[in-house]
């Protein structure tokens, strides 16, 4: 950046000083703007912001003391170099002009080459300000913003979108096994690899579109007044030309493929960072179910194309829902609780995974076997609390979500299970297991299937239940059987939905009670009918 570059906005009540100032730096500066107080330089600043600020102290309305000091509060796109050009001289003067946040001080007469040379001393720090702000706002490999500066964006274009009730979509890409490049050609052809995807993203995105690097081999993408359909045709354009892209590596070439998860906001979206949690879950979906595809949040919500053999007459999905089928939940894990007490949990219990909730109960993750393992590498991991080693994106249906939805999208990702929640609190899951027997019990009530066709799936038992769980689980029964109870004595139109998905949950319970009942007297139980290791500390919410 040089002097021939920059804009200055000249503030002085005095038009005989804003003449003789535009004369000197005419020819000199790109451009000069004038304006004779504080309170019409404010207007200018927020309609185009300039370089250089040449004031004085005293004007009408806004004086140049609170000129500055409000320039200094505001969010500006970039550093504002301030000059003071006022009669007061005096030290306390000085430091009052210092202390608004003026950058440089020069008392009346003015000489044109002292306000020169001043000005090219700020041009120095400008322009080594401007060099910083691009390498924190840049990624240095790729060229593309920061996540924090596309976060900046992202708060500005929401805000925008509500405000003018316009759509607002979101993409979230992902390449495809490149650890595998790393692996097998080195991190240099990885680099190359990611310059190459970031100039394909640039070169399909619009001006208005703001592409990231969201981390490693993530991208991001912000499309503004694009609908999620939109958006989609975007990703799958994009797709195509990543599974046509070359690469070259010195004597060899390689080829890659993305995966894309695709959101839009709508007025139920809570914050801009829940549209791109949105996305990302989409892009997990899509990582989960093959790859190198576009798969959008609609797509996860929506009812597929999957036909039942008998036709939509025969539709046993018809008027069935996620609450119908869900197996409610007995525990969740807190979110400050430790490594070393989830794994004793997951020891205790069937389970290989457990939602974890905050303190008002919300969902804020999941926690698998897999995840405790990756984070066992040393004994000081075991007192690391779960939410530092949880996933924190979880695939949720609400408790009124349609189960063809849950069905067909369990059917094509290898995801085995979702969490059901209402108002954002989990209260059951719904796995591959819990379907197929959800599934007989409904043919065999309507007299589809022979019943010794079925066949019955055998008790699991778990030495390690405790008398507090079977407690529970009665407990649990009670409340299941008196849900069944009310439904019944209401004679709604449609009983089945609600008889076969009270009996596969009343089934389920009494799986569990099968399972721990002939460890129920176990010796080695205190009074309290836990084992001793277990009343040592709260294991589950």
């Amino acid at each position: 950046m040089n002097l021939s570059e920059a804009k200055v906005l000249i503030v002085d009540d005095d038009p005989a000083m804003l003449r003789l100032l535009s004369s000197w730096l005419e020819g000199v500066v790109f451009q000069v703007q004038l304006v004779r107080d504080g309170r019409q330089a404010l207007t200018a600043i927020e309609a185009d912001c300039p370089d250089f600020i040449i004031t004085d102290w005293l004007m009408p309305h806004v004086n140049g003391e609170e000129l500055c000091r409000r320039v200094r509060a505001a969010e500006l796109p970039h550093y504002v170099y301030i000059l003071f050009l006022t009669v007061k001289g005096t030290s306390e003067e000085l430091i009052v002009g210092l202390e608004a946040g003026a950058d440089e001080y020069l008392p009346k007469p003015v000489f044109p080459e002292e306000l020169l040379a001043r000005m090219r001393a700020g041009l120095r720090v400008l322009t080594l300000e401007r060099r910083l702000n691009q390498m924190v706002r840049t990624d240095p490999l790729t060229g593309l913003m920061t996540q924090r500066t596309f976060y900046e964006i992202l708060d500005k274009e929401w805000h925008r979108a509500l405000r003018y009730h316009l759509p607002l979509s979101c993409v979230m890409v992902d390449l495809d096994f490149f650890k595998r490049i790393n692996d097998v050609h080195g991190h240099p052809a990885g680099d190359v690899a990611l310059k190459y995807a970031a100039d394909l993203l640039q070169k399909n995105c619009r001006r208005s579109d703001s592409l990231c690097r969201y981390g490693g081999e993530e991208f991001c993408v912000l499309l503004p007044e694009t609908n999620e359909c939109s958006a989609a045709i975007w990703a799958e354009r994009a797709r195509r030309s990543f599974s046509e892209m070359v690469i070259p590596l010195g004597h060899t070439q390689i080829g890659i493929t993305a995966s894309f998860g695709v959101a839009q906001c709508y007025e139920d979206t809570p914050t801009p960072e829940a549209l791109v949690d949105l996305a990302d879950q989409a892009l997990l979906c899509a990582k989960r179910s093959g790859r190198d595809r576009v798969i959008t949040v609609t797509s996860l919500n929506d009812a597929g194309a999957v036909q039942l053999k008998n036709g939509p007459q025969d539709d046993l999905f018809r008027n069935i829902i996620a609450r119908h089928v869900m197996t409610p939940l007995a525990f969740c894990l807190r979110e400050d609780e430790t490594i070393g007490q989830a794994a004793e949990f997951f020891l205790r219990s069937r389970s290989n995974s457990a939602p974890v909730v905050d303190p008002s109960g919300k969902l804020i993750g999941m926690l698998s076997e897999k995840d405790l393992m990756a984070a066992m590498v040393s004994l000081d991991c075991w007192k690391l609390p779960v939410h530092q080693v949880m996933k924190p994106h979880v695939i949720t249906y609400e408790e009124n979500a349609p189960i063809r939805t849950i069905y067909e999208f369990l059917c094509r990702v290898s995801i085995r299970r979702v969490v059901i929640v209402d108002d954002g609190r989990p209260t059951g899951t719904i796995s591959r297991g819990a379907l197929l027997r959800w599934f007989r019990n409904l043919v065999l009530s309507k007299g589809l299937i022979d019943t010794e066709s079925a066949g019955i799936s055998s008790v699991d038992s778990d030495p390690h239940r405790s008398r507090e769980r079977l407690e529970d689980t009665a407990r649990r029964l009670t409340a299941q059987a008196s849900k069944l109870l009310r439904h019944v004595r209401k004679g709604a139109d449609d009983l089945v939905p609600y008889v076969v998905g009270g009996a596969t949950g009343i089934q389920e319970l009494v799986y569990d009670l099968l399972a721990y009942s002939r460890y129920a007297n176990d010796a080695d139980h205190n009074a309290s009918g836990l084992p001793s290791s277990l009343t040592e500390g709260s294991y589950v919410s």
